[in-house]
């Protein structure tokens, strides 16, 4: 009985501790007061962030098969509804590019649109699948008459991040 107990106790202590999340505050240059961003993912600080016009240069220059390794700042567009497994986030003149999670280990709020963000990982360029464009338009609650029109592969900008800042 003590084992059963043992085991249950242990198994609460690490299911509260995988969900956790930390914050990290920053002294931003041109203000005198503290910025508190939520991290998600490995530990990483704001400096240093390019500005989501230059991560658009950076993707212009990418192939098809090529990855680069960058930290970026932009604003977030939506986000999965059901898991908060992937977002997308905005990039100058309607570019975005669609954010998943290294080795889906770890997720975000689902109530975070229009949320400043900072993301460091991998930029490449993705051929979506009909399955995965339908798929994600599931996630994003389209209509069965949006989803049906999805027809054919798409070319995207894609990124997986190991790390996340949402700024509070």
């Amino acid at each position: 009985m003590r084992k059963i107990v043992f085991l249950l106790g242990l198994s609460l202590i690490f299911i509260a501790c995988k969900g956790e999340k930390s914050k990290t505050e920053v002294e931003v240059l041109d203000q005198s007061t503290p910025v508190s961003y939520n991290s998600y993912g490995e530990k990483i600080s704001p400096e240093n962030s390019l500005t989501n016009a230059e991560a658009l240069e950076r993707y212009t220059s990418l192939k098809p098969g090529d990855t680069l390794e960058i930290k970026f700042a932009s604003k977030i567009k939506s986000v999965c509804k059901k898991k908060g497994c992937w977002m997308v986030v905005e990039l100058p003149e309607q570019n975005d590019v669609r954010v998943t999670f290294k080795d889906y280990g770890f997720f975000v709020p689902k109530n975070i649109e229009n949320t400043e963000v900072i993301v460091k990982g991998k930029a490449f360029l993705n051929e979506m699948s009909v399955e995965d464009q339908k798929h994600y338009a599931e996630d994003e609650g389209k209509s069965e008459a949006e989803i049906a029109a999805i027809t054919s592969p798409k070319s995207s900008r894609a990124f997986v991040a190991n790390a996340v800042l949402l700024k509070q």
